[in-house]
């Protein structure tokens, strides 16, 4: 017989749909995550997608295509990380710790975040292709249009990741403070603004490091044709190590802070 003392885990460590569709709606209300995944994007695309050259040759489309692509990744880094970090104030709140006193296994926990994250992040890369469209500038063909979105869509677990990460070490509404300019400067050593070859020598030694960099490549891999292996190891090496941080983090986070 069970005794009272006893807690049986639940299936899939408390995992479940019921618990994401809460967090997916949650999220929708927060009017400030409603305009990182619908506005931003699409404005970050009109602004670099108009400019002269747009129509020049870049892989298999032009350069407004390699644009696109750029800013769907861009804006959707953005929104996931911005949801992931959301986590911050559920620790100011104490949320987090009463978590801790339930059977949910941070593992689980961890994947509602970063799903969440990746919901949102896909809409804005669907706002980002659709506005893309509607503009009628981009062209490249119908399968490296979707493919490019498919792994987009991938990247943004990265992303989602970090954010629950940054949010378990940086108290309260100070993640996205950190966060915001943070993935402005990976994405600019990553190449989402300017392409790596313009820069110098030493800050492209730099930007093989960071977390943008590997993301970008395999995210423009249908449109380019080009994807170094070195840049396959960087996506999977961070989107690791911001996973197992995540995760570490929330099973150490009994205090309320």
């Amino acid at each position: 017989m069970t005794t009272l003392t006893e807690r049986r885990v639940p299936p899939l460590g408390g995992f479940n749909t019921t618990l994401l569709s809460i967090e997916i709606r949650r999220m929708l209300r927060n009017r400030r995550t409603v305009i990182l995944a619908l506005l931003l994007p699409a404005a970050l695309l009109l602004i670099f997608g108009g400019q002269d050259g747009w129509q020049d040759d870049a892989g298999s489309g032009n350069v407004a295509a390699y644009i696109l692509v750029s800013m769907a990744m861009y804006g959707a880094a953005l929104t996931a990380a911005a949801c992931g970090s959301a986590v911050a104030l559920e620790r100011s709140l104490g949320w987090s710790r009463q978590l801790r006193l339930t059977p949910l296994h941070p593992v689980a926990y961890v994947i509602v975040k970063t799903l969440t994250a990746l919901t949102l992040g896909g809409i804005a890369i669907g706002v980002v292709n659709v506005v893309g469209i509607l503009v009628g500038k981009a062209d490249m063909p119908a399968d490296v249009w979707v493919g490019c979105a498919a792994m987009c869509l991938l990247g943004t677990l990265t992303f989602a990741a970090l954010g629950v990460f940054v949010g378990f070490v940086v108290p309260g509404e100070n993640a996205m403070q950190v966060l915001g300019p943070g993935l402005a400067l990976l994405s600019f050593l990553g190449g989402l603004f300017y392409p790596l070859d313009q820069f110098a020598g030493w800050v492209r030694d730099i930007a093989y490091w960071t977390p943008m960099y590997g993301v970008a490549e395999v995210v423009r891999a249908p449109l380019t044709h080009e994807l170094p292996w070195y840049a396959v190891v960087n996506a999977l090496a961070w989107l690791g190590l911001f996973t197992a941080g995540a995760a570490w983090r929330m099973s150490g986070d009994t205090a309320r802070v």
